[in-house]
Parts: C-alpha cells; sequence; structure tokens
C-alpha cells in the first residue's frame, strides 16, 4: 500500500464513518430516552433512500402506503387507549394528530409526485414521508410496552425491524436503486482525487451534529429530552410526558434516518433490507462509545468507517466480519469492569 491508496481509504473511511456517526447518535438518542434499542434505525434510511429514487423518477414511493397503514394504526390505538373518555374535543386531537398530517403528505405526494418538479421537491417529500414514521412506530410498537424490560423492548424492535423489512420488498421490490448526487463534482488535492458528495457528507454530517447540541443544550424540548434520558421517573414528577418525549425522539431518528440517506444514497446502492447492515454498523459504534454519550459513539463511528475502509483492501471477502468482531473485546472489557446492577426505570 503506498501513501494515495492510503489518503483514498481514509476518505471513503471518513465518508462512511460520518454516516455511522449519524445513525449511532440516533440509536443513543432514543435508547437514552425510551430504552429502546432502535433495530430500525436502518430501514428508516433504506425507506428514504427508496422513495428519494422513486420521486425521481415520477413515481408514488411505496412508503406512502406504509405511512397510511401506521397512521391508521396509531389513530386506532389512540382510540383504543381513550376507552370511556373518548369525547368529541378528544377525538379531534387523535385526529389531528394522526390521520391528518398523514393525509396531507398523501394529496401533497399523489399529487407532485408525476409531475417530477426537481430535487428539492423530492427531497422534502421524502422527508415528508419518513420522519412521520417514527412517532407512529413508537405509538404502535413502543409505547404500549413503555414500562417493559430492556429486553422485551429489544424483542419488540427486532419485529418492528422485521415487518418493516418484508414492506420494504412488498412496496419497493428486490432491485436496487441509487439517486442523483445532490453535487456532481470532483476536484483532485495532490494525488487525492476528492468528489464533492463525499465532501457534503461530511460537512452535513459536522452540521447536523452541532445544530443537535444546541437543540440538547439551549432549547426547553432538548433540555426535556434530557430530563428524561437521565430519569424517567423525575422527569414525570416535574410534568415531562415521557409519552411525547418517546414520540419526539423518534421523530428525530427518523429525521436523521432520512438525512443519512439523502447523502449516502448517490454513493452506494440500496435495496429494501440493506438498512439491516448500515444500522448494525451504527449500533456497533453506539455500544463501543457505551451507549449513552454522543461523542464516543461519534469517535467509534469514525473508527468503524476507518476500519471498514481499510479491511476492504486487505481482505475484503471479511471485512464486514472485521467490524463487527471489533466490538467483541469492548464488550469483554465492559463486562469486567462494570459490576452487576438492577435495571433503572
Amino acid at each position: 500500500m503506498d501513501g494515495t491508496i492510503a489518503l483514498f481509504l481514509i476518505q471513503d473511511g471518513v465518508t462512511n464513518g460520518a454516516i455511522y456517526a449519524l445513525l449511532a447518535v440516533a440509536l443513543v438518542l432514543v435508547f437514552a430516552v425510551t430504552r429502546v434499542i432502535l433495530i430500525p434505525q436502518g430501514d428508516f434510511v433504506t425507506f428514504g433512500g427508496l422513495s428519494l429514487a422513486a420521486l425521481e423518477m415520477g413515481r408514488v414511493p411505496g412508503s406512502l402506503w406504509v405511512l397510511v397503514a401506521l397512521a391508521a394504526g396509531a389513530m386506532v390505538m389512540d382510540l383504543i387507549s381513550a376507552g370511556r373518555d373518548l369525547t368529541g374535543r378528544r377525538v379531534g386531537a387523535i385526529l389531528l394528530r394522526t390521520a391528518v398530517p398523514a393525509a396531507i403528505i398523501t394529496v401533497a405526494v399523489l399529487g407532485l409526485a408525476p409531475l417530477q418538479l426537481g430535487p428539492a421537491v423530492s427531497i422534502l417529500l421524502s422527508v415528508a414521508l419518513v420522519v412521520p414514521m417514527g412517532p407512529y412506530l413508537y405509538r404502535i410498537a413502543f409505547q404500549p410496552l413503555a414500562r417493559a424490560s430492556v429486553l422485551v423492548l429489544l424483542i419488540a424492535s427486532v419485529g418492528a425491524h422485521l415487518a418493516l423489512t418484508g414492506l420494504g420488498l412488498v412496496f419497493f421490490g428486490a432491485e436496487g436503486y441509487r439517486t442523483a448526487p445532490l453535487i456532481d463534482a470532483s476536484f483532485t488535492i495532490g494525488p487525492l482525487l476528492v468528489s464533492a458528495q463525499s465532501l457534503l457528507v461530511i460537512g452535513a454530517t459536522l452540521a447536523l451534529l452541532v445544530l443537535l447540541s444546541v437543540f440538547f443544550g439551549r432549547t426547553l424540548i432538548g433540555k426535556a429530552l434530557r430530563a428524561s434520558a437521565i430519569n424517567q421517573r423525575g422527569a414525570r414528577i416535574v410534568g415531562i410526558s415521557t409519552e411525547l418525549s418517546g414520540r419526539i425522539a423518534f421523530a428525530m431518528a427518523a429525521a436523521i434516518g432520512i438525512v443519512s440517506a439523502i447523502l449516502i444514497a448517490p454513493l452506494t446502492t440500496l435495496y429494501y433490507d440493506s438498512g439491516f447492515l448500515i444500522g448494525l454498523k451504527g449500533f456497533v459504534a453506539a455500544i463501543i462509545g457505551g451507549l449513552t454519550a454522543y461523542v464516543p459513539a461519534v469517535g467509534a463511528a469514525l473508527a468503524i468507517g476507518l476500519l471498514e475502509s481499510f479491511s476492504s483492501f486487505w481482505a475484503s471477502s471479511f471485512k464486514e466480519v472485521i467490524v463487527f468482531m471489533s466490538i467483541l473485546p469492548v464488550l469483554l472489557w465492559r463486562s469486567l469492569k462494570s459490576p452487576p446492577h438492577d435495571e433503572e426505570e
């Protein structure tokens, strides 16, 4: 390996690591607020990328019907939960929270998708399709289990991932798609050919991480989410709705997923099941970072990206194995250092 190849591998590793960093941050966020290990995080990426590809071709993406089904499920569960307290005003609030957003998005997608109005409209429609899936999914699959153990929540998370993967196959098919690059340019720095899309991935990731830092440190909603993450019982005592915190956390995770999809869909072909491997690498980074802290998770994600890049050069057939085995010494070290303790509410 000479210096030029090493620079190419570093560029590729940092670009991939930036995407894994976003997914790791989303996983840490959701776990801290809800104790859910969000296996479907990668599915948000594939749904977003494949929806954007369909919109670029002037088609109505299948994710629209997934969104409608999730909204209907969330509405039914809210109506059932209301029970005897169901009044006209409460029915209106439930419809406004569940059915109305889905109806507006459905009308917009059905009307605008065939017109092929350009990348900006396609991206906005993809965001509108994917972001609401997060809170709807939380309402259907996780809110009823909010006080269950982490193991039960993990089983529910795996079930949700399998369901979304199956729906992805039904609505998008087995064929893979790429989207058009947001910036189609490249330039050279010494011996290194740098694509503008790669720089966009790194820049957008840094900008999003800064925005998240400001959100958690300076906004009331961010501080409420931090309170829920630190102590759910204490948060409830001071009037913070843990259910609303969960929905916001899932919405933010879905938003991070669609941003990741927009960034990587021009660089790699996405299939209906690509989200599992992408999300799993973000999960490995989150675990190495401790699953509770954002900065270590971001550092671990960059290390995972570089490890994957150099592994693809030295032993391409085993690169996935090498990446996933990197978690073993960390788990062993943590199991030796951490004393056993009861699960905190």
